[in-house]
């Protein structure tokens, strides 16, 4: 079933406040039960990516057959840019081509694969591909046709919107990261909104990461970092974040494209985290909703600060997207994507859950985990 975001609820949300950010108020999530092998190799990676990757090209074809009218009804929009809109397609679909081509090599014999040359052959295939056609693969394909129909849809709304209304689908300057910069099956774990108060969900998310070795970066807000610090010490905040990173994500979870105080907001949290963390801080912003001014490249290069985006979004502060649920996600679009910066939130338990799945399933098949500290 297609659900519909009616634009005149989003509208009234956005007044209302209770959104801010630009995409749907409903997320794409996929049970990965019906993929009939665990990925526990590099082959069953590779395997698993080239039919996810084939699964979005479908729903990525599709899309272009609409003409603006049906965009904007599927979408949930009045307005829409189409040179925003063609240009993230087409974005999407180089990735989807040089992605393939890294699933492809030596997979003589492997589900899915055929050789693709260029992106006319890939669409070709795109439009042949019939996933479901072996029946080990038919509880997957059904799921994940949905998955990337939904999927699709966020993207292409964040697209629509930009660039007057700013998010994490573009770069508007060339040194923003947003995670297609990584090497091949690399992902950069990140957590925004923390920390928590002590012994809180920032404490054991932590635990969790110590546990497997990693070392991820934490985007805290100025106010809640202030407030920790309050309930601590400047040296128990040093041992809280031990080992790991710590960028800013502003001094409130405002948008930083239209507040007046913006730049206030990013320059008081840096320099509360710069001289409170001796070696844990890193000069990293996170515009929170990914929200910035189009002209604020040139601030943030005074400040000797990067800016950070993701690619990679668990969804998992919805209500409506479960520990597991959040899970399956990035797992999925790990798979197509293949690199990338991964957001949740420590400031939810459902991050302290669901990052231990994915570190499990992702033990032997050549997925890196980028060590924050190489970041510097």
């Amino acid at each position: 079933m297609r659900i519909r975001v009616f634009p005149w609820l989003l509208a009234l949300c956005l007044s209302t406040g209770v959104a801010q950010a630009a995409g749907p108020l409903v997320f794409a999530t996929i049970d990965r039960s019906g993929w009939p092998t665990p990925l526990t190799s590099s082959v069953d990676f590779d395997t698993a990516s080239r039919g996810e990757i084939l699964m979005f090209g479908k729903a990525l074809l599709a899309s272009e057959t609409l003409d603006e009218k049906a965009l904007k009804q599927q979408l949930g929009v009045r307005q829409l840019d189409l040179k925003s809109l063609n240009q993230v397609r087409q974005r999407f679909w180089e990735q989807l081509l040089g992605n393939y081509q890294l699933a492809s090599q030596d997979c003589e014999a492997e589900p899915f694969c055929l050789p693709v040359r260029n992106l006319g052959e890939l669409r070709q295939l795109v439009a042949s591909f019939t996933g479901g056609s072996k029946a080990s693969y038919a509880a997957w394909a059904e799921a994940s046709t949905l998955f990337h129909r939904q999927y699709l849809n966020e993207q292409l709304r964040l697209a629509a919107l930009f660039p007057s209304v700013s998010s994490e689908i573009q770069r508007m300057d060339p040194a923003e990261q947003l995670g297609d910069e990584l090497a091949d099956r690399q992902f950069l774990l990140t957590f925004d909104d923390g920390p928590s108060i002590r012994d809180g969900r920032t404490d054991q998310l932590i635990d969790e990461l110590r546990t497997y070795d990693l070392h991820s970066l934490f985007f805290v807000l100025g106010d809640s970092f202030q407030a920790r610090l309050g309930q601590s010490s400047a040296g128990q905040m040093r041992e809280l974040y031990d080992g790991q990173c710590v960028g800013v994500h502003g001094w409130e979870h405002k948008s930083h494209s239209s507040w007046s105080e913006w730049q206030g907001s990013v320059i008081r949290s840096a320099n509360l985290a710069n001289r409170t963390l001796t070696h844990e801080y890193l000069p990293i912003f996170r515009p929170p909703y990914g929200q910035r001014r189009s002209d604020s490249a040139g601030f943030f290069k005074a400040q000797e600060l990067r800016l950070m985006l993701w690619n990679i979004d668990s969804q998992d502060w919805s209500k409506k997207v479960s520990a597991e649920a959040a899970a399956q996600r990035v797992q999925t679009l790990m798979l197509l994507w293949r690199r990338g910066i991964v957001l949740f939130h420590d400031t939810h338990a459902k991050a302290a859950q669901a990052v231990p799945a994915l570190l499990k399933a992702n033990q032997h098949n050549g997925v890196q985990w980028l060590d924050c500290r190489s970041l510097r």
